[in-house]
Formats: structure tokens, C-alpha cells, sequence
């Protein structure tokens, strides 16, 4: 599938990738049981009831016309400036609304014009909805790779949100740096993707069916969650979102060159492809659907550090899972690498823990964990080899208050 440019908006000129992807979500696709492929595959944990609650008041067509594959909630969002890249029908937006509150805002930005329409039409019946004297909600019409060419502001940004978005673009490092971009200092990148055991090659990325481009292969692919319990779900367009799978390592690389803090691993689920047909063409390629915290935070800082979680977010008093290295337990001692620390105490987590040096208080038992990149193929059998009980999904997290002033 030659990059070729097609349609211009604005200044950033699209490519026959982005036409194929609007004419998927924006025409062939009507509704969400039309939606034929789930390689993002939402993990075996249940959704917290304060977002069910959320959903339950967004309006129905909205939802029928939401094509995501699960969840992406990060703690924190009281109060926060929230951007939804690649938003769609304004779903998760409207559930965000309600999670920020009135003090906050949530903008939603889409190339689809069809997708961007079911939006807009229920702003003012959301806001009436919620007890909104107006609206926190906004919809922009643009690219993920062009935020501010968007009209959206650089530095004004608390937390970005993608679900299973940033793989079908064909420029990805674009998309992190604009992402960056429009981030405030101690912000956060927060989303979902579909990541490869190695780097794709040509035939593999140009192949429009891997694309989500095509209607062959009606009932060929299914894929299956491993995170927890195994569940099955049917794909019918070989995949959709495989043909830009990310390598894994890649995004540790491309998150460094435009100045994020090392991806931190939430949570990840296996993806398999069961037509024999398809499977040739993948040879050897695995998939994980993964869902990683990227920070914007200085660099610099290599001394570990000794933390203490107050319990102060709410839904997670007594635990909060930050990633799948650490997990906070309240008035617990755990020794934090020069990363985490960083992190926790220049973004919007900075009031939620006390700090102090390394080798002070004791270490609570089982609080000392080791530093390191984490390989989510390697997480995927550690928690194959867990109870229901003890895996936790990244995509479906739990609110906070007064996070975002």
C-alpha cells in the first residue's frame, strides 16, 4: 500500500492509508455490530461501576457508532485537560466528561467527518445530561499526526488517551512528537495499541487487508485475550489493525528521540490469527494488544527514591496498580527506581505520595521491585501463569479526585 499523498487538510497532506481508514470507519462501517475485526483485545477485568455508570449516560447512537475495542482510563482525572486521539463517535469522550468533571475538559479529535457529525449532534444533550451549565466537551476535525496544524495548543494538555489508534497511522514518530507537543509539562500519554514481536516487513505492511482496507477473509481471523481468563473474540477483516503494528522496541526507541520518559508496561494480550492463509503472510510475527504510560517529565534523575501512597485516589484507596512493576499500597514503604520517581513526583500523582530517600524507612515485604524494561510478550505468560483472581487490564482503571488544578 504505497504511501502516496491524496487529500489535504489544513497544512498535512493525508495519505492512501488515512483515505482507506476514513472510508472504513466513515462509510462501510454503520454501526458497531457492523465492526468487523478486534485485534485491540479489551482484558478479562471488569469495567469499575463508576464507568459503567458513565457509559450508561451516553446517548445511544453515540454508542452504536463507537468502533473501540474497550477501555483507556487512567486515574487522576478530576480537573484535567483530557485529548482523545482518533475519538470517533465522541464515546469515550462523553464518558471522560463525566469522569473530569465540570472543572475539566475533554477534546476529541478525528479525521472522519461521518464519525465527527454523530458527535457533535448530542454536545448540548450531554451537557443537560450531566447537570452541565455548558458543555467540558469539543470536537476537532484533523490527524493525530498534525495536533497543533488541528488548532490544538501546545503545553495545554494534562493526559492523552488512544485506543488501538496510534497503529494505523502510517507515521508514528509524528504522532508521539505532536502528542508531546501539546502536552503540559508532567503530563501523560496514556493508550492502547497492537505491538509485533519485530519489525514488519514491507509485504506484511502494505498489505490492504492487514489494513482494515479490504472486506476479503470474511470469518478468517479470531483473536484471544490471555490476560487473566482466555476469551475469544471473531475477526472477520484479517486482523485490521496488524498490517501497522508497531515493533515493541521500536516504541521505546521513538519515545525517547522525541523526549517522553521510558514507556512504562501496563498491561498486555495476546493476539492470534487462526486462518492458515493469512498466517503465511505473518510468518513468524506475533501480536500483543499493550497498554503503556508515556511521561513528559525531565530527564536526569537516576537516584531511586522511597515512597508512600496516601491513598488518596479514589478507587484505589488501598492499592494503586501504576504500571505492572509497581503496585502502591497505602502507607506501605517502596523503593522506587530514578524513573518512577521522577514520574510520581512532577506530574499530577505528585500529591497522592510522600518521598524520601533511598535506604531510609524499611521496605515493606514484597515492596522492593527490580527496574528494567519489560518485554510484553514475557508479561503475557506471566500472567497466563496467574489466577483470574490476580490479573489486572490496563484498559479499564479507576477515577481520582483533584488530580488535574
Amino acid at each position: 500500500m504505497a504511501e502516496e499523498s491524496s487529500v489535504r487538510l489544513g497544512g498535512f497532506v493525508d495519505t492512501t492509508t488515512h483515505v482507506d481508514v476514513k472510508d472504513y470507519y466513515g462509510k462501510v462501517l454503520k454501526k458497531s455490530a457492523d465492526l468487523m475485526s478486534n485485534a485491540c483485545v479489551t482484558p478479562a477485568k471488569s469495567v469499575p461501576a463508576f464507568i459503567r455508570r458513565a457509559l450508561e449516560k451516553v446517548h445511544p447512537e453515540v454508542t452504536d457508532r463507537y468502533y473501540g475495542c474497550g477501555l483507556v482510563v487512567p486515574e487522576c482525572l478530576e480537573g484535567c485537560r483530557v485529548l482523545d486521539l482518533g475519538s470517533g463517535s465522541g464515546r469515550d469522550c462523553y464518558m471522560l466528561s463525566q469522569l473530569v468533571g465540570e472543572t475539566g475538559h475533554v477534546t476529541g479529535i478525528d479525521m472522519t467527518e461521518d464519525q465527527l457529525d454523530v458527535a457533535r449532534t448530542y454536545v448540548d444533550h450531554h451537557a443537560k445530561e450531566f447537570g452541565y451549565k455548558e458543555s467540558n466537551v469539543s470536537f476537532v476535525q484533523g490527524y493525530i499526526e498534525a495536533l497543533t496544524e488541528a488548532g490544538l495548543e501546545k503545553n495545554s494538555f494534562d493526559i492523552i488517551i488512544s485506543n488501538c489508534v496510534v497503529n494505523l497511522s502510517p507515521d508514528k514518530k509524528r504522532v508521539l512528537a505532536e502528542a508531546y507537543s501539546v502536552l503540559k509539562d508532567g503530563g501523560e500519554l496514556y493508550f492502547s495499541d497492537v505491538y509485533s514481536s519485530g519489525r514488519l516487513t514491507e509485504e506484511i505492511k502494505n498489505h490492504k487487508v492487514l489494513w482494515g482496507a479490504s472486506n476479503e477473509y470474511p470469518s478468517a481471523i479470531k483473536a484471544q485475550s490471555h490476560v487473566a481468563e482466555r476469551h475469544t473474540v471473531s475477526l472477520s477483516l484479517a486482523g485490521e489493525c496488524l498490517g501497522g503494528a508497531l515493533w515493541w522496541k521500536d516504541l521505546l526507541q521513538l519515545a525517547e528521540e522525541v523526549g517522553f520518559s521510558p514507556p512504562r508496561l501496563v498491561t498486555a494480550s495476546v493476539i492470534t490469527v487462526d486462518n492458515k492463509e493469512l498466517q503465511d503472510i505473518l510468518g513468524d510475527f506475533k501480536f500483543v494488544s499493550a497498554t503503556y504510560r508515556l511521561f513528559k517529565v525531565p530527564k536526569g534523575n537516576t537516584k531511586p527514591s522511597q515512597v508512600i501512597y496516601n491513598g488518596s485516589i479514589t478507587g484505589v484507596e488501598d492499592s494503586f496498580q501504576f504500571d505492572c512493576q509497581y503496585t502502591f499500597k497505602v502507607d506501605n514503604v517502596v523503593e522506587v527506581d530514578g524513573e518512577v520517581a521522577t514520574i510520581l513526583t512532577q506530574s499530577r500523582f505528585m500529591d497522592d505520595f510522600t518521598f524520601q530517600p533511598a535506604g531510609g524507612r524499611s521496605v515493606s515485604c514484597g515492596a522492593l521491585t527490580k527496574a528494567g524494561i519489560v518485554d510484553p510478550f514475557e508479561l503475557v505468560l506471566q500472567l497466563e501463569k496467574q489466577s483470574p483472581g490476580s490479573a489486572t487490564g490496563g484498559c479499564c482503571s479507576t477515577q481520582s479526585a483533584a488530580c488535574c488544578k
